[in-house]
């Protein structure tokens, strides 16, 4: 019988490009969802078979990976709160480990973990980012990434015990999907005019890029290697003003300095304490967009030869036009 590929949080911006890619490949999915599964009319396939799971639920999951040969962990819960610290420990940590060990245990060909550049620290301001840079405690106290990193030592730890997988790191994704929530929630800033923008430089990547890479290193014999992807290094300045112009709005417009950034995020905090809504700013987040870090991508463009990014002009635009025609 043949067995089925796995995505955990499939219903999320990269698992439903991860999704597209191989529905159109013929490959029979196993797509899982923790809470509301996408809409059928928008996922429909002979190929997909959704099913609630949540990954911190050990016997359910590995009753589903006895199923599967190849699984692509795409599972994970970013936020920058301190109030949801609980949350990303069992999400992102808790979460990889049970991912990990039904692998291990269900005889699982090959894993491709997502994991983030935040696992290889955030406070690199002027700095070019590879593969090679080590997570160090004492210069980065983002609690999300300290959890991504931990969970990238599970992987390791799998493929100590013999298990292939590979790890991607993608920078800020961008591409089409609910743009409440998420990197997706720039483009609806961009609609709305936000007038207010950083000098910060940061990478981002095209969500049908990062998808591609994916199935591409699931199908190399690559493993016990984790690759940076970023299509481009740009100033959020300059890709809200993008966004801003395929909608046809007003590109920001007023300059973000640090002390107003301290102000803001303060009142975020104090304002989420009466509401228990998200903030919309927080210290960590306010400190990475006046970052300016570059991310170098050589290392999988050498792995995959034939494998390119989209210009990110071409990702925004695309994304927009799938907004409008949803407005």
């Amino acid at each position: 019988m043949t067995k089925s590929t796995l995505i955990t949080g499939a219903s999320g911006l990269l698992g439903a490009a991860l999704i597209s890619r191989l529905a159109s490949s013929g490959i029979p999915i196993i797509a899982l969802y923790n809470s509301n599964p996408p809409s059928q009319s928008e996922t429909a396939s002979s190929t997909i078979r959704w099913v609630k799971c949540d990954i911190l639920d050990v016997d359910h999951l590995s009753e589903v990976m006895q199923q599967c040969d190849r699984v692509y962990h795409c599972a994970g819960l970013v936020s920058f709160n301190p109030k949801r610290r609980g949350d990303l420990m069992r999400i992102n940590v808790e979460g990889t480990i049970n991912v990990v060990n039904a692998a291990l245990q269900t005889g699982v060909k090959k894993l491709i973990h997502v994991s983030s550049v935040a696992a290889l620290g955030r406070k690199r301001d002027g700095q070019t980012v590879s593969e090679n840079v080590k997570w160090d405690d004492k210069s980065n106290p983002s609690f999300y990434g300290w959890t991504k990193y931990r969970a990238e030592l599970e992987v390791w730890r799998g493929v100590a015990e013999g298990l292939e997988a590979a790890i991607v790191n993608p920078v800020i994704i961008l591409g089409k999907a609910d743009w409440h929530s998420g990197s997706s929630a720039m483009f609806r800033n961009a609609y709305r005019e936000f007038p207010w923008y950083t000098e910060g430089i940061s990478g981002f990547v095209d969500a049908d890029d990062v998808a591609s890479a994916m199935h591409q290193l699931m199908d190399s014999t690559i493993s016990g290697e984790r690759f940076i992807l970023s299509a481009e290094n740009r100033s959020y300045r300059s890709v809200f003003e993008d966004m801003a112009t395929c909608f046809g709005k007003k590109p920001p417009h007023r300059k973000v300095v640090p002390w107003m950034a301290a102000l803001v995020w303060r009142w975020e905090r104090l304002k989420s304490s009466f509401t228990g809504e998200e903030p919309l700013l927080t210290k960590e987040t306010a400190e990475t967009a006046q970052q300016k870090v570059y991310f170098d991508n050589a290392k999988i463009l050498h792995a995959l030869p034939g494998f390119t990014f989209k210009p990110l002009k071409e990702t925004i635009a695309a994304s927009c036009d799938y907004y409008l025609n949803r407005l």
